[in-house]
């Protein structure tokens, strides 16, 4: 049996990703005291239940129960037991948390007559520090779309299908735009705004990098070829070395100006590249989105 431990900052979307998990057939657990983690996953493994995944979810909701120090350590702990836990951090950037919460007038859990909401958020992320650095998987909402949250979640389910044994690195080759801020997840950013730019191509700029004349516009340019041999390159050389340090967990982050372009088809070829080389791969989008629905509602084109 597999169990997903999903943590993360309180706005970010836990609510969701559980009903999307509970969905896809994973039972879940909502609010778990934190000290009951290892006894449940026992029960859990040891039942008869038929179910394949377990998503447990804890966060500051349990207050004085809630000690991320402690908790890696329950971790830790259920891993040499034998058990697979594995953990979903979900997170956001201060300014869209505060509008969420702004937008449902709910009360942050930390926060009350002496503590503002934007200092919560602050006490919380450092709080959450120690599950955030050990998580295995890391998923920012800021701009993210109920539908590509869904997208990952399926894809992490769907990654349990082998496992047992040692877990291979997990990657996310993620594509941005730079006008809107380099991703806070990201271990490592390469910047391609040095290639030949499909926006000044009238045919080509209300396209993506998903479609085939602006990708073939990008790939086929020899600045890019020899970029893409340098790039996997470097990834067969660094890639590795993590591992042997024992992380578990890459975001690869590949900008371009809106994110729409460039960025979104070398994502692309380096994510085939990494799935290639056998490595667990997520591919996303961050703002390719956000800069179609800018063309929709404008004659310009960023």
């Amino acid at each position: 049996m597999r169990f997903l431990l999903l943590t993360g900052m309180s706005g970010a979307g836990k609510t969701a990703a559980l009903r999307y998990l509970e969905d896809m057939g994973v039972f879940c657990v909502d609010n778990l005291p934190p000290n009951m983690v290892v006894r449940l996953i026992e029960s859990f493994a040891t039942s008869q239940m038929s179910v394949s995944t377990v998503a447990l979810s804890v966060d500051v909701r349990s207050r004085a129960f809630f000690d991320s120090h402690a908790i890696v350590k329950l971790l830790m702990e259920t891993q040499n037991l034998g058990y697979h836990v594995e953990t979903v951090f979900l997170e956001a950037s201060d300014d869209a948390l505060v509008s969420r919460y702004k937008e449902s007038r709910r009360e942050h859990p930390l926060s009350n007559e002496r503590v503002s909401l934007t200092e919560a958020i602050v006490q919380e992320r450092n709080i959450l520090q120690p599950l955030r650095e050990t998580a295995n998987y890391l998923i920012d909402t800021t701009n993210l779309k109920l539908k590509t949250l869904q997208k990952k979640l399926e894809e992490i389910v769907s990654n349990g299908d082998d496992a047992e044994g040692p877990q291979p690195m997990r990657i996310e080759v993620m594509s941005f735009g730079f006008k809107r801020g380099l991703p806070k997840s990201a271990d490592l950013v390469f910047d391609v705004r040095f290639l030949p730019n499909p926006f000044y191509i009238p045919e080509l700029c209300r396209h993506s990098g998903m479609d085939e004349d602006v990708r073939d516009f990008v790939m086929n340019n020899e600045i890019t070829k020899t970029f893409m041999t340098k790039i996997k390159d470097m990834l067969d050389f660094l890639i590795p070395n993590y591992q042997n340090e024992g992380k578990h967990r890459m975001v690869i982050a590949i900008g371009c100006t809106g994110g729409a372009h460039r960025s979104v088809a070398i994502t692309e070829a380096v994510g085939a590249y990494l799935k290639e080389k056998g490595y667990q791969t997520m591919i996303s989008h961050r703002d390719v989105d956000v800069e179609q629905a800018h063309w929709k509602n404008s004659s310009d084109v960023d």
